[in-house]
């Protein structure tokens, strides 16, 4: 089948089925999260070896995700004025030079960092190497902000809008074997081997899914209405703002998100010394815990579109609203790594279950010509708490260590997370029902 094209908006619609120019970018995914599964072994284990205290651990968090909050808005008119192939090859081949730059840096202070398998006690004598890991970890994020929202506009153009959720299903789970399954285990060895050498590695990730991603031929720049040509920065953002604001369903499930982003980094935030002080687990058994994120993710992102189905879409996101509940509060009462392990293996299946579902939703309904604007406002709003979250991380437990133990103080942002997913599930299970999210495929469908 021929691909065809949009008369009221100018843009070619793909033919249906899985194409080349998709395995391409699932090639480039998947390879890229490989090495981000490095990096989510290697990343925390250098923090926790600069240092011990638990606010400076969450700002490495907070630097990793600020960009969401505030380079987020740019991005998407970036995203809606380039070419968006061209914008991911840019800025993965950016983050393997960034990467690049990390690894030299360690392997220059090898020598007195701490092994994976030994606690530093001593604070404050890395200053230098922290404040880079701090700076490359906030430049990495803005050049994910865009490379991230680039590719999400981009899928619809080489996908059928009937083969969204499989596309997305397909492209979580290769996701979930590459960054959880895989990179994890492969950063410990590497760990083990040397400490620079996990990033070495993961620099060259980027690099070669750069290579295969400029692979996809044609041009991929937003096709807009004759009324709707480039403007001021100032304006096209205010469209972007107006359109998701506007919208009954996108703006509470924007806001949601949020939250629930937020709450997520609670925990998130200091994991590592969640892992190593409470849960008393190295690198390889915190590896361990990391399989069940990825058994989640792949079951999860292979019969994500068949459970929408049989459920309705609206009931699985009031399940992963209730279903987060539930596993914070497990993990705050049973602090142990096989407990903690099913239970990551739960939030990882509800949490692929609603980007599924939800991103595929925004790619079907969002005007093509909108879709990198009105995406980074919807990104801003749940994304930008993430920064948000880290930092109530490193305070909370500051506060409570205060008057608690460690112990009690690393456990108790577990608890925080599971109140405000119960609040969260309390709201989403009116505003974000089966009905209305049919409602809005609906009226963009064809005649």
């Amino acid at each position: 089948m021929t691909d065809t094209v949009d008369a009221t908006s100018g843009a070619t619609t793909p033919a249906r089925g899985l194409n080349a120019g998709y395995r391409k970018l699932l090639g480039a995914t998947t390879i890229s999260n490989l090495g981000d599964g490095i990096g989510q072994i290697a990343y925390p284990w250098l923090a926790s070896a600069i240092t011990r205290q638990p606010l400076l651990v969450a700002l490495v968090a907070v630097a990793q995700r600020l960009p969401w909050l505030v380079f987020t808005l740019p991005a998407g008119v970036i995203t809606d004025r380039v070419d968006r192939r061209r914008t991911i090859v840019a800025m993965n081949t950016l983050r393997g030079a960034l990467t690049l730059g990390v690894a030299f840096a360690v392997l220059g202070q090898q020598g007195v960092l701490p092994g994976p398998d030994e606690v530093d006690e001593v604070v404050g004598t890395r200053t230098g190497l922290y404040l880079l890991v701090l700076a490359a970890t906030l430049l990495l994020g803005m050049a994910e902000v865009l490379a991230d929202n680039s590719g999400q506009t981009f899928m619809p153009a080489l996908v059928h809008p009937d083969d969204l959720e499989k596309a997305n299903g397909r492209l979580w789970a290769a996701e979930g074997v590459a960054n959880t399954f895989v990179g994890p285990p492969l950063g410990s060895l590497l760990l083990f081997a040397a400490f620079s050498l996990p990033f070495f590695v993961d620099a060259a990730s980027f690099f070669l899914a750069a290579a295969l991603v400029a692979l996809i031929p044609g041009s991929f720049r937003a096709v807009r209405p004759d009324d709707h040509q480039p403007r001021s920065w100032t304006v096209e953002l205010r469209e972007g703002v107006r359109w998701l604001w506007g919208h009954d369903l996108l703006r509470p499930m924007a806001i949601i998100l949020g939250l629930m982003n937020l709450a997520s980094m609670l925990g998130g935030a200091t994991l590592v010394l969640f892992a190593q002080e409470v849960l008393e687990v190295g690198p390889v058994m915190f590896t361990v815990l990391g399989f069940g994120f990825a058994l989640g993710g792949i079951v999860a992102g292979t019969f994500a579109s068949a459970i929408s189905r049989r459920f309705g879409s609206g009931t699985c996101l009031a399940v992963t609203l209730g279903g987060s509940a539930v596993v914070a509060t497990v993990i705050f009462l049973v602090p142990w790594w096989p407990v903690v392990m099913v239970m990551f293996a739960i939030t990882a299946l509800l949490g692929t279950l609603w980007n599924v579902i939800t991103v595929s939703l925004r790619q079907t309904i969002i005007p093509p010509h909108l879709l990198g604007r009105v995406n980074s406002v919807y990104r801003f709003f749940a994304w930008g708490m993430m920064p948000v979250g880290a930092a109530l991380s490193g305070l909370l437990i500051l506060v409570v260590d205060q008057f608690a133990s460690r112990d009690w103080a690393l456990r108790s942002v577990w608890l925080a997370d599971a109140l405000v997913h119960a609040g969260l599930f309390v709201v989403g299970r009116r505003a974000l029902t089966t009905a209305k999210l049919e409602a809005a495929r609906a009226a963009v469908a064809p005649a």
